[in-house]
């Protein structure tokens, strides 16, 4: 039996991942109560997390100057690199001070089609667009959970979100708004 992938984004309307410049902050600015204690009851349920090395490596910095990135471990941050992580990496031999964390070195598409039949717990990634991007290409991700931000972004936007990906017909099985402005929208994808 295969277990269940989501890939989990977060994006502007107009489809970035972060942003290059301005003064947005975290979330565009935009998050809320119901928002926060939303995610966070999504990371209680146990799961094992698949990152590529790039958003681990991002990771990795936030939790090593928790200073400068206070404002990034909200609680369901800190639940949700606490689960057991794959980390799919050709250059990471060893995660430096990560509890349960496991490098898999080859190809992803592979290293997650075997976790799809292996891994007792459902598996979340969160981010790693070009991991994420190969993984739904080999129709491997089960779920896309797309929380869209209201703010445009085209000035300071960048990480476009689904540049470059397969052409996808997506079924919509859920869709929340949050604090009144926040969408949160699961798709079931299939190429087209």
């Amino acid at each position: 039996m295969s277990t269940t992938y989501t890939f989990d984004v977060f994006t502007t309307l107009d489809g970035f991942g972060s942003v290059s410049g301005g003064d947005w902050g975290g979330y565009w600015g935009k998050q809320g109560r119901e928002l926060l204690a939303h995610r966070l009851a999504q990371q209680e349920t146990d799961q094992r997390m698949v990152f590529g090395a790039t958003t681990f490596h991002e990771f990795v910095a936030m939790r090593g100057d928790r200073g400068a990135y206070a404002d990034a471990f909200d609680p369901w941050v800190t639940r949700m690199t606490e689960h057991p992580m794959t980390v799919v990496s050709s250059t990471l031999t060893e995660p430096q001070e990560w509890p349960d964390a496991t490098v898999a070195t080859g190809d992803g598409v592979e290293i997650v089609r075997r976790l799809k039949e292996e891994s007792p717990l459902p598996l979340r990634s969160h981010g790693s667009l070009s991991l994420n991007r190969a993984l739904i290409a080999a129709g491997l991700v089960d779920r896309v959970q797309v929380t869209i931000f209201p703010a445009l972004t085209g000035r300071n936007g960048s990480a476009p979100v689904f540049a470059g990906w397969e052409d996808l017909d997506l079924e919509l099985l859920e869709s929340t708004v949050l604090d009144g402005r926040t969408t949160e929208l699961v798709y079931r994808p299939t190429l087209h």
